[in-house]
């Protein structure tokens, strides 16, 4: 994906994509997607990107993220983190983890996804595949209705395609869930193979493995949404006119509302993952105890023949019956009867 790049500009009928990256700075409106970071900060810097501007996106990850059994990590061995930076010129600088979910391997996957923000210019940059950007232009160049104007509706499209790739993924995750549970509860069954409860047992694990690296991914997106509608807020509280803040304050609070519901929908999922393990470590439990008593019960019944021959084995000379031709056959009768009524006790007790 190194050195691609896709331009939109919006006129009067709105956003559209146009087969060459305009002149930066232009006089409209333009959103600009490249393939990589060193793209990223030179078109920052022919965008008119301010000198503060620049030093804020020097501080953010712009490196080439690798996986790792965890997700994404950048390349000092860290998760990639949220970060939103304001600079004294209005410029809004954003990088937010992207997540997205493979239902045949049940496996969540992180990226990444830097944005820089004008007043007439947005730069992007998405690394993985979630494909948000891909999404995020399907939604204005398509008509469909986004919030808030000028660029602002760039970040309102990447921000609410955000959101619904996690809402999908939690979709996903919870439905894996509900298989699961239909697996780890259901009634035992004789004769189940002895791996069946390891192959549970991985499986619950492996899905809150899932879940934390979604819900981890989810975090700094919650954590940024405050930020950006804090400044709304600021310029309320200091008188300034700031056009379309009041309505990037409303979306950005539904959208918050949403990833929060979200969240709070992956830790019932994990929580329920943590009943399942209760339960099915409780069952397993049973059925060892279970397994006891059986072997318990059959330990019972070889005592008592091993007790009468034990004792009839003993080199005494004075000994009841040993001299009685039907000692022998009545000895065998006892251990016989004895086996028996305690097989018959045991079954009746419910230990075989």
């Amino acid at each position: 994906m190194s050195g691609e790049r896709r331009a939109y500009v919006r006129d009067e009928h709105g956003w559209r994509e146009v087969s060459q990256v305009p002149g930066v700075p232009g006089p409209g409106l333009a959103w600009v997607v490249v393939g990589d970071g060193a793209a990223l900060l030179d078109l920052a810097r022919r965008g008119g990107v301010s000198e503060q501007g620049l030093a804020m996106l020097d501080e953010h990850p712009l490196t080439t993220l690798g996986r790792s059994p965890g997700g994404q990590v950048d390349d000092s061995g860290r998760h990639v983190r949220g970060h939103v930076n304001r600079s004294g010129a209005g410029e809004i600088l954003l990088t937010v983890p992207t997540v997205t979910y493979v239902e045949a391997s049940q496996d969540v996957r992180t990226g990444a996804l830097t944005c820089v923000m004008t007043d007439r210019l947005v730069i992007a940059w998405e690394q993985g595949d979630a494909g948000v950007l891909a999404s995020a232009a399907h939604r204005l160049c398509g008509g469909l209705p986004v919030p808030d104007t000028g660029t602002r509706q760039v970040l309102a499209a990447i921000l609410l395609t955000l959101v619904t790739r996690a809402s999908d993924v939690e979709t996903g995750l919870g439905d894996a869930v509900a298989r699961l549970e239909q697996l780890v509860v259901e009634p035992p069954v004789r004769g189940r193979r002895p791996d069946r409860d390891e192959d549970s047992l991985g499986a619950v694990y492996g899905l809150k493995r899932e879940i934390a690296e979604a819900r981890r991914a989810l975090g700094p997106m919650t954590s940024a949404l405050p930020e950006l509608e804090a400044e709304a807020q600021e310029a309320r509280a200091e008188d300034r006119p700031v056009p379309g803040l009041a309505a990037s304050s409303a979306w950005l609070r539904r959208v918050r509302e949403r990833s929060d519901r979200v969240d709070a929908h992956l830790d019932a999922h994990d929580g329920l993952l943590d009943a399942m393990l209760s339960v099915h470590l409780s069952a397993v439990s049973v059925r060892q105890n279970e397994d006891m008593r059986k072997i318990s019960a059959w330990a019972a019944m070889i005592t008592v023949p091993t007790l009468v021959a034990g004792v009839y084995g003993m080199n005494f000379r004075y000994m009841p019956e040993l001299d009685w031709r039907l000692g022998y056959p009545l000895a065998l009768a006892l251990m016989a009867v004895a086996c028996g009524l305690l097989h018959h006790a045991f079954r009746r007790s419910g230990w075989l």
